[in-house]
């Protein structure tokens, strides 16, 4: 891994040895976006992000390209759900009990990050991770951040889910409207 000020990108061996970046900075916008897990509603873009450790089935985050309203990334959480996994309520994952429902709706958060994409264009590698993608939570003045919309999915708890917020951290961020 090549260490930055906030994150690392992987790296990867050349044939002759060399290290290379096996990943890029990347900025989704329109199609590119859509052709990488992020679904149109209203036209935001919006695309869930898994489990911290990658094991669930389901999103616990969603992020939307931009600063929103609180309002807007709760209708675009559900409308991802509805499509990606035909799923037309936000406050359970499929399979939960709904006798146990605990509504709670999170505050959604603007701040940045930094989208980084497998493989780095000018390294491609044909790996089972082609085509893939990251995010780290990036100060505004870092190289390629982007701003963005975050909400922690209600039926993740919040314990598990790890999004940047006004109260703490390191990464400026502040409540959506």
């Amino acid at each position: 891994m090549t260490p930055t000020a906030l994150y690392e990108i992987e790296t990867s061996e050349a044939d002759d040895g060399t290290t290379v970046p096996a990943e890029g900075i990347w900025t989704p916008s329109s199609e590119d976006a859509a052709d990488n897990g992020f679904i149109v509603y209203r036209g935001l873009y919006v695309a869930g992000i898994g489990a911290p450790n990658d094991d669930s089935l389901y999103p616990d985050r969603f992020v939307v390209l931009g600063h929103h309203r609180w309002a807007d990334i709760i209708e675009a959480a559900a409308a991802y759900m509805d499509h990606v996994h035909n799923w037309r309520t936000l406050h359970l994952y499929p399979g939960d009990d709904p006798s146990v429902l605990i509504p709670r709706i999170p505050r959604a958060v603007h701040t940045h990050c930094v989208f980084l994409r497998h493989p780095h264009p000018d390294h491609p590698c044909g790996c089972e991770w082609e085509d893939t993608w990251r995010l780290v939570w990036a100060p505004p003045t870092e190289p390629g951040a982007v701003p963005v919309t975050v909400m922690r999915h209600p039926a993740s708890r919040p314990t598990d889910t790890v999004i940047p917020t006004p109260d703490h951290g390191s990464v400026p961020a502040s409540w959506a409207p």
